[in-house]
């Protein structure tokens, strides 16, 4: 993916799950402070650990950056 800030449009051609770096990139935050909120606990997007690493679930950054309202569980 590239390196600057990608649009609603490009983000959802994404695959399902996303690099925290990514996802920071689109939401226009630095890597170091997602990965601050999701270690946490109030990350604005869900996540996904994965062995010692965390990817973010592409549908979730679509409905953040789109305005869309969370589904509270």
């Amino acid at each position: 993916m590239s390196k600057s800030q990608p649009t609603l449009a490009e983000i959802r051609r994404w695959p399902a799950t996303v690099s925290v770096a990514d996802a920071a990139r689109a939401i226009g935050c630095s890597r170091s402070h997602l990965y601050e909120r999701i270690k946490r606990g109030d990350s604005p997007v869900k996540t996904i650990g994965v062995g010692t690493r965390y990817v973010v679930i592409t549908a979730d950054l679509i409905r953040l950056l789109s305005g869309e309202a969370r589904e509270v569980a």
